[in-house]
């Protein structure tokens, strides 16, 4: 069933309000006001906080869906493409320094709350962590993959909660290097892919 575009709008305003103040401090009022919505028509698409957090967190594996999947299409080399997701840490540093990642800071949150949707917002790092085991065992990391995936997951992770720590661009270019040189410097991968 398609979602009415006033649906689709306060997902997407309440995604942004959930990254950049938190899912707990933002109020139905606060996405009506954004989305310009009496609170009445409000209710009349979702009746419960929880409900939005729902869809904002099916909004975000979509989303994530598809950017693995674009990745897949640009690069068919496995290198390239885990590249890309330590590259994103550098296109997106300006709302990193800012509010810190977006499944992390929302991840940490839920988990603080021990809300029910903790574990569906971690499966958004779910979908990272298997796509990046995958290129890591198209480049011949084997048993390794898993770990390796985790490393460079947790890796950014740490960037970006340092990044928006410290406010400091110097210090992400820095560590995407670093993770390059790492990624280069593993035995037994196919550094030509």
């Amino acid at each position: 069933m398609p979602t009415s575009p006033t649906r689709d709008l306060i997902i997407e305003k309440a995604d942004a309000l959930f990254y950049e103040g938190g899912f707990e401090a933002t109020s139905f009022a606060d996405i009506a006001a954004i989305v310009g919505i009496s609170r009445g028509n409000f209710y009349h698409h979702f009746k419960t906080k929880d409900e939005i957090l729902d869809a904002v967190i099916s909004r975000r594996m979509t989303r994530t869906r598809a950017t693995l999947e674009d990745w897949e299409i640009e690069d068919e080399r496995p290198r390239y493409r885990i590249l890309s997701f330590v590259h994103m840490v550098i296109a997106n540093q300006t709302e990193i320094m800012a509010f810190g990642c977006p499944v992390g800071t929302l991840c940490s949150e839920l988990a603080k709350l021990d809300h029910v949707s903790k574990g569906r917002a971690a499966d958004i790092f779910s979908l990272f962590r298997d796509w990046l085991a995958g290129q890591f065992r198209a480049l011949g990391a084997g048993d390794r993959a898993d770990d390796l995936a985790l490393h460079i997951l947790g890796w950014s992770q740490g960037v970006a909660v340092l990044a928006s720590a410290f406010h400091d661009e110097a210090f992400i270019r820095r560590e995407v290097i670093g993770i390059t040189t790492w990624l280069d410097s593993l035995p037994n991968l196919s550094h030509h892919n």
